[in-house]
């Protein structure tokens, strides 16, 4: 049996040794959508998945460099390639006062991977968890797991008791639109302490006073308000009802900018927007095409590639703050592949002898779904995108909705051409190749292939990667796999968002890269001036 450390003392250290906060304070603030659920794998929407880390914690979590620390465990270790052993700190307590051991880690394991679940793909490779006594549990892989901590950071950590007594055991069955208990209530070890709940209202959290940890920095309520107008929202911040904005609008930031107790803080996300279509079906569910899928065809697929000016998009709705790209991960995620970051030139007569080449000189009809409420400007582009393919000979009808009835509706695979954006969450490469183009089984593998693609050669490429221990294989694997997804024309790809956050003069926030305000590290000022 050999053994490896994972864990420093520095680390730690880093984990456990902060500032306490110099004055209790609220943040409000506000963005287009709501909290879709408070079952921590009832959805992988990483808006959702923020405010559910402000409650569950998981067993190791991200610094600000984005390099693992512990949380709920305070060290591991490799025992042997397949078995990896978790230390979990003593004397934790759940927010309803039962303590944390094993048995939870245990109970969270196989109930993150159950059937219901909507984040299987974060313990993908894992097939068992093991209690070896009560402040120590052994994950079990099928192979080497080069990418597992990474994963489990989004693998939160729920209360065996607390699930037992009010019946949610088993994962919300978000996508049948099912009410349980996990869905308003949450009971986890963090920070935080779900307070209320209004869907679609407001949602109020305040700290947690027997959370273990300490506080970097000083907010101890949350107070959450969906706006999904824009003007609204910028008017909210303006005025002062508000303190942070995630998502302002793009047309206000000059006159955000502008104002002296606003500032913007800017930078790139690790997400691709992108579009995807039915590759599956025989005959297309909203299309008037009948008893064949035009998507099948690659010729179709590159023509709505062409179809779309994707410079005019920067232009104009994204204000400069996107990055066209034709590579399904951005260049933060590990295995980024230049060579991969390829799409066809707009061209629409190119567009146009390519539908006639493939049978369809005179285009066809097409329905496209698309979210109103989560990506920057998504309405707006896909309005956009309808106008540019009506160039080319589509007629396709946009049906926007918000983006809790989308996901619902999507994740059925119900239907023929859609919008999504992917955030790399472990930023590796193997997250967005395994959610999105893996041929979908019940393991977890293509939870959010909404178009079905499938590929045999990418399915063995995906497989081997997650238990590939040399480096150079593994890499080389990786970059096989986007270069195909770029010549198959998986997914239609737009661009990598660039995010701002606006907020008042007195707030100070850590941007990150996964778009995910981490409540602890945000510090209220007592004035505008930034003066503690």
């Amino acid at each position: 049996m050999r053994s490896r450390s994972n864990i420093g003392v520095a680390a730690l250290l880093a984990a456990l040794v902060v500032a306490a906060p110099i004055h209790a304070k609220t943040l409000r603030w506000a963005s287009q959508g709501d909290v879709l659920t408070f079952d921590p794998y009832a959805q992988n929407e990483s808006f959702n998945n923020t405010f559910n880390s402000y409650v569950y914690e998981s067993l190791v979590q991200y610094d600000k460099k984005f390099d693992i620390v512990p949380q709920l465990a305070t060290k591991w270790e490799e025992v042997s390639p397949t078995q990896w052993r978790f230390h979990l700190r003593p004397n934790v307590k759940f927010q309803e006062g039962e303590p944390f051991t094993a048995d939870d880690v245990v109970f969270s394991v196989h109930r993150q991977a159950s059937k219901r679940s909507m984040t299987k793909a974060y313990l993908a490779g894992v097939v068992d968890a093991k209690k070896v006594d009560d402040l120590t549990v052994d994950i079990i892989t099928s192979g080497p797991a080069p990418v597992l901590l990474r994963q489990l950071t989004d693998v939160r950590i729920m209360s065996k008791a607390w699930c037992e007594k009010h019946n949610v055991v088993d994962v919300q069955d978000y996508l049948a639109k099912e009410e349980t208990y996990a869905v308003g209530h949450a009971n986890g070890t963090g920070p935080y302490v779900l307070k209320s709940r209004e869907p679609d209202v407001k949602t109020v959290l305040e700290a947690n006073p027997h959370w273990w940890g300490k506080m970097e920095g000083n907010v101890t309520e949350i107070v959450y308000t969906p706006i999904k107008s824009a003007a609204t929202r910028t008017a909210a911040l303006l005025s002062g009802e508000i303190d942070f904005v995630l998502d302002p609008p793009l047309q206000d930031l000059p006159k955000l900018k502008s104002d002296p107790n606003i500032k913007i803080i800017e930078g790139q996300e690790n997400r691709t927007i992108f579009i995807g279509m039915d590759q599956k079906s025989d005959e297309l569910k909203y299309s008037n095409v009948k008893g064949k899928n035009p998507f099948k065809d690659h010729r179709v697929r590159e023509a709505l590639y062409s179809g779309i000016d994707i410079e005019a998009i920067k232009r104009t709705l994204m204000r400069g703050l996107s990055i066209p790209t034709g590579e399904l991960i951005t260049p933060q995620v590990y295995g980024y592949f230049p060579e991969a970051n390829k799409r066809p030139p707009f061209d629409v007569n190119k567009a146009k002898a390519l539908l006639k080449e493939a049978g369809y000189p005179n285009g066809f009809e097409v329905t496209l779904d698309c979210p109103n409420d989560r990506y920057i400007n998504d309405a707006l582009i896909c309005q956009a995108l309808t106008s540019m393919w009506a160039k080319i000979g589509l007629k396709v009808n946009l049906d926007a909705m918000p983006k809790a009835q989308y996901f619902a509706k999507i994740n059925k695979r119900d239907t023929s051409l859609y919008m999504l954006g992917w955030a790399v969450a472990t930023f590796d490469a193997q997250d967005a190749l395994l959610s999105l183009v893996h041929t979908p089984n019940d393991k977890g593998a293509g939870e959010y292939n909404d178009g079905a693609y499938s590929n045999p050669k990418m399915d063995a490429l995906i497989d081997a990667m997650q238990t590939e221990p040399d480096v150079k294989k593994r890499l080389q694997m990786i970059h096989d796999a986007l270069m195909m997804h770029t010549q198959d024309i998986a997914h239609i790809m737009l661009h990598q968002q660039i995010i701002p956050w606006a907020m008042r003069k007195n707030v100070n926030v850590t941007h990150s890269a996964d778009n995910r305000l981490r409540m602890w590290w945000v510090h209220v000022n007592d004035n505008a001036n930034g003066k503690q």
